[in-house]
């Protein structure tokens, strides 16, 4: 269990109202439908099996496009977030990256199946969506410590990340009870005709799930624009800022031999979010390619692993405040390696590599054969940990890093989470290529969480000097 910490700096006159809180946590409901509708369970598999020539190309290609999106995040995120310290005010910076990530979502729509610029128009909205979504979230981050005291951090943390599920649950059951259709019979999973006219036949209701990311986030995170309080403006001009972050980043990069537990939890976190953003981004190409799930399957099984992830976030900050964020990581990683031993040892015809099952066939239902069940079952598994592995992950770092540089910590956070997101999902789409197979691309991230979890378990949760 952590020790008490002396207190954040709060705002003059003590922590903002409750609305200010509220205010604040609806910035995860309204950035989650990305996470949730455009790289895992809509347009992901979307692009792999209607836009590239086939699942195995579509993995390979989205996990180039995940690793150079990680690249560039991790390359700006620490330099930005000492900028973002050194001028004061995080809400400009969350303004100019959400509008990023609306621009990148909206294109999607653009995305038309047969189009010789639909996989690049796909792509690069990915990307440019993907930078606005992290580097808005780094900075939203950041203001944590300025809206509870440090012993509410993980309550905070954990609530944010299970109000984030729910939006993204809610954003995938508009999408597949009203927009996306099955485009063999043209209706929805509520077997309606897909609502403004959207075509089932060239996948509009699927490539709308980037409009509707877009303008789910202008609405929602509004209010947190409105009611919850910034950081105070310094005085110093920008370009002084730039000069003068570079050498702060420097020297702290330079400083972090003489901080251990931070300088290994930073390392862990590259890690371990690593391979649980890959195993996100491709566990929906994953199904579709193996078991050949549509969108109606795909939709339906993130509906409720978003249930167990709404769960899991939930509880896990209470968890997290009562027995420390280290012991609420280390026990999802040591679900997630679980989960991804049973799904390698997945096939359309058998489990747990060598016992035969029956494939599922035409006019089954869904989820019919014992595999895609198991699949189900891990999926479900992976949802109620992942929540408290990020929620606690956000936690830990903001009881650790020093509270006067807490933008310029969470910056080599979001470094520590992107700077190998490259070498992740790269690696996971050269082993898919070498060997045409989606398990071989999948098996690189067991080694991912188990050298996560090494270094995890050396972490003493004290705040820095």
């Amino acid at each position: 269990m952590s020790r008490p910490l002396a207190s954040a700096p709060a705002l003059r006159g003590g922590y903002p109202p409750r609305r200010a809180v509220t205010a604040w946590l609806f910035f995860d409901w309204s950035a989650q439908p990305f996470f949730t509708l455009i790289t895992t369970f809509v347009f992901a598999p979307f692009f792999a099996s209607a836009l590239a020539s086939d699942p195995a190309q579509g993995q390979a290609l989205w996990g180039y496009a995940t690793g150079f999106a990680g690249l560039c995040i991790a390359l700006l995120s620490p330099l930005l977030g000492g900028i973002a310290d050194r001028t004061g005010p995080r809400k400009p910076w969350i303004a100019v990256f959400g509008a990023l990530l609306v621009l990148g979502s909206g294109a999607l729509w653009f995305a038309v199946p047969g189009s010789p610029w639909a996989v690049p128009i796909a792509l690069t909205g990915f990307v440019l969506a993907t930078i606005g979504a992290e580097f808005a979230t780094t900075f939203n981050n950041a203001m944590m410590t300025r809206l509870v005291p440090p012993e509410r951090l993980g309550w905070l943390s954990g609530t944010g990340w299970a109000i984030g599920y729910l939006g993204g649950l809610l954003s995938l059951a508009i999408t597949l009870a009203l927009l996306a259709a099955d485009p063999h019979s043209g209706k929805t999973l509520a077997g309606l005709t897909p609502l403004f006219g959207l075509d089932a036949a060239t996948r509009e209701g699927d490539r709308f799930s980037g409009p509707l990311t877009a303008l789910w986030f202008v609405i929602f995170v509004t209010p947190m624009f409105l009611l919850t309080p910034d950081s105070a403006r310094t005085g110093m001009r920008l370009g002084e800022a730039a000069r003068g972050g570079v050498g702060r980043l420097k020297a702290t990069l330079a400083e972090l031999p003489k901080l251990p537990s931070l300088g290994r939890f930073l390392l862990a976190n590259m890690i371990y979010q690593d391979a649980l953003v890959a195993l996100f981004a491709f566990g929906g190409i994953y199904a579709a390619g193996v078991f050949g799930w549509q969108t109606i399957e795909l939709g339906v099984f993130g509906i409720l692993l978003t249930v167990t992830g709404t769960l899991g976030a939930w509880l896990g900050g209470r968890i997290d405040d009562a027995i420390g964020g280290k012991a609420v990581i280390l026990g999802a990683i040591a679900c997630l390696l679980f989960a991804c031993f049973g799904i390698l040892s997945l096939g359309p015809d058998r489990i747990l590599f060598v016992i035969e099952a029956v494939p599922p066939a035409p006019g089954d239902g869904l989820f019919a054969s014992l595999p895609e069940k198991v699949y189900l079952g891990l999926g479900l598994l992976i949802g109620l940990v992942a929540g408290p592995l990020q929620a606690s992950s956000r936690s830990l770092m903001a009881r650790l890093a020093p509270p006067e540089r807490i933008g310029e910590f969470f910056g080599l956070f979001a470094l520590s989470g992107k700077v190998t997101s490259f070498l992740g999902p790269t690696l996971v789409a050269l082993a898919t290529t070498i060997f045409a197979s989606q398990r071989a691309g999948l098996a690189v991230l067991v080694v991912f969480f188990l050298a996560g979890a090494a270094l995890i378990a050396g972490v003493k949760e004290t705040r820095a000097p």
